[in-house]
């Protein structure tokens, strides 16, 4: 007895290997976003006490968020280029982290100000890197003669 089709091949992939973890990592998230979620409606009755958990349950990820591009910087002075940074995301994440610090600051309200400050701070690296290290043009392309 055998099998047809797209399952019962083994050798015939839905996903590269390299997206099977991206995917994974992702279900990750959304169960711990989750079971978040399900902790602070169900098992936190007092209102006060849920919205201060809830914003340094956010906060949390925020930082986690504007601290994530650390990982490729060291890449970056390692090989002096700058490639694989994004300079308008860049200049996005400075503005938007800024506004956000600036009005939780006018709000007093440390669980929007605090979980910003990364933000602005990994942005003003990244800019410092532009700088020391300027992007090239790719070199497998040549100019056209005219």
């Amino acid at each position: 007895f055998q099998q047809r089709g797209l399952l019962a091949h083994p050798e015939v992939r839905l996903f590269p290997p390299w997206q099977h973890a991206v995917l994974l990592q992702t279900a990750a998230l959304l169960g711990v976003l989750l079971l978040g979620f399900g902790y602070f409606w169900l098992l936190v009755p007092n209102t006060e006490a849920r919205l201060q958990q809830l914003g340094l349950f956010c906060s949390v990820f925020t930082i986690s968020m504007y601290l994530s591009p650390l990982a490729d910087l060291a890449k970056v002075i390692q090989t002096k280029s700058t490639q694989r940074l994004s300079f308008s995301l860049t200049i996005a994440t400075l503005l938007t982290s800024a506004s956000w610090t600036l009005y939780g600051f006018r709000l007093r309200d440390p669980y929007i100000m605090v979980p910003n400050l990364p933000g602005i701070f990994t942005s003003l690296i990244r800019l410092w890197l532009f700088w020391k290290y300027p992007q090239e043009q790719d070199r497998n392309y040549q100019l056209l003669q005219t």
